[in-house]
């Protein structure tokens, strides 16, 4: 498990430093900072942006056009884990806010979470409510993944039903999202810590590049406290826009992120073999789906349909040639 040594810089009276992490999201990166000025925001801020070697003029843009933000440019992209402990290492601020380089924050949220961090201590994790563009609610919580759960995302059971109750679990599709309450896992696309405490309890575990790092971290801190979901600050993620830009990354690491995510928190031998067997089986029979699907919606002239469903057969056909060594090694 590589966790980082995460020294605590000086005390400061800052009350809190934004993290981002970036990667060839120029635009809406751009969009991200705009919405945190700190007269928006109502609170005193610093931001911080770690590029993860953005190809696209991401890095030059924020040099420009944003002179106030801390900017930490890397040679290669090092995953999202250890671009956001370079970020952290360079904060001042008593809390620290992970948030994701697609989002767009409303006027006075940052203000209004940290009113309700100060306020209640024993909340060691906060995350808001998350929308998506539309205004539509997105997940902002689950509970903790287990093998039940995530066989039932496979062609092989879907169909049967077998583990669709644990996938109900897994995604909270029947939870309260209107009750500021203690969850398992906070999605982490915008988490607010104290500095200090993520200091004490170890970084981001560099061990993941994308996908499976939040649950990681959810589950470390909450043996200090309550990780606490709080629909009373709601912020725009505009998570798909980003990921489809780029999912042949994002795809292959969650699934190998998650799989060790399993691994690290005790998983039994047998499900975990049995979980990577069938998703080794299942990933041509996925592939050839999408494939499917997207000749249809072709005939169809369904040109938008059709187009999402090219963005999945992209990211399945990557997994399928460049993700199955890096899983079983998971």
């Amino acid at each position: 498990m590589l966790l980082a040594t995460q020294p605590c810089s000086p005390t400061s009276t800052l009350p809190l430093s934004v993290c981002i992490v970036n990667w060839n999201c120029r635009e809406l990166l751009r969009a991200c900072l705009h919405s945190l000025d700190a007269e928006r925001q109502q609170t005193s801020l610093e931001i911080i942006v770690v590029d993860n070697a953005s190809t696209d003029g991401a890095a030059d843009m924020v040099a420009r056009g944003f002179p106030h933000v801390k900017l930490i440019c890397n040679s290669a992209n090092v995953g999202f884990a250890r671009a956001n402990n370079q970020a952290a290492r360079a904060a001042k601020g008593h809390y620290l806010f992970f948030l994701n380089n697609d989002t767009v924050v409303p006027l006075g949220a940052l203000r209004r979470l940290l009113a309700y961090a100060t306020a209640h201590p024993e909340a060691v994790l906060i995350g808001p409510r998350l929308r998506d563009g539309q205004g539509r609610p997105q997940t902002s919580y689950r509970t903790i993944p287990s093998v039940g759960a995530l066989l039932h995302r496979l062609t092989l059971f879907r169909w049967t039903g077998l583990f669709r109750r644990a996938y109900q679990r897994y995604r909270r599709l029947d939870g309260d999202f209107v009750t500021t309450r203690p969850v398992e896992v906070l999605m982490g696309a915008a988490l607010l810590v104290r500095r200090s405490l993520f200091c004490e309890m170890g970084p981001w575990d560099e061990e993941y590049t994308f996908g499976g790092e939040d649950i990681d971290l959810c589950t470390r801190l909450a043996r200090r406290g309550a990780v606490v979901y709080h629909p009373g600050v709601e912020i725009t993620h505009f998570g798909r826009a980003s990921s489809r830009r780029h999912i042949e990354y994002v795809h292959t690491h969650t699934l190998v992120g998650i799989t060790r995510y399993l691994r690290k928190s005790g998983a039994s031998r047998v499900g975990l073999w049995f979980y990577k067997a069938a998703l080794t089986v299942d990933a041509p029979l996925q592939w050839c789906g999408l494939a499917a699907q997207y000749l249809w919606r072709r005939v169809r002239r369904q040109p938008h349909k059709a187009g999402k469903c090219l963005v999945a057969l992209r990211g399945a056909g990557h997994f399928l040639r460049h993700g199955l060594i890096a899983l079983w090694r998971a």
